[in-house]
């Protein structure tokens, strides 16, 4: 499972150093796509195989299944990590998560997600003012 929240830095070729942490668990190779709320997703090809499957299920004569799919899969990159612990962030995906220097890496359950670390500040600014009413509408659970 992942957890956790790292600092790191982009450089000037596009390189990010994974977290040691989530090296091991993603293995050798592993997916990294375009991510809702402005950021990047990162899956093990276990888990990229398992949602590719769920997604595949989705009504192909829905427009928003179409598009969904579109924008999930034309964005997704097999990548691998080099001797340093660095994956190359393609410049398309660097884009979409306006990713500059300084970016935030987060274990989310059975992803990781990159955020720029401006784009990821301005998003927990926001919802931190939110949990607890999130908390209310999706919550079955005590946590």
């Amino acid at each position: 499972m992942f957890m956790g929240e790292y600092q790191h830095s982009v450089d000037e070729k596009g390189r990010l150093i994974v977290p040691a942490r989530f090296r091991e668990e993603l293995g050798e190779r592993f997916v990294i796509t375009r991510g809702l709320d402005n950021c990047l997703f990162v899956y093990p090809l276990q888990e990229w195989a398992m949602l590719g499957q769920k997604l595949k299920a989705l009504s192909f004569t829905k427009s928003d299944a179409r598009a969904f799919m579109r924008f999930f899969f034309s964005g997704a990159v097999e990548c691998e990590v080099d001797r340093q612990g660095r994956i190359l962030i393609p410049n398309n995906l660097r884009e979409h998560a306006r990713l500059k220097r300084d970016v935030v890496v987060i274990g989310v359950s059975t992803r990781v997600e990159i955020w720029s670390q401006e784009v990821w500040q301005e998003y927990s600014n926001g919802a931190n003012l939110s949990f607890e009413s999130i908390a209310e509408k999706i919550a079955d659970i005590d946590i």
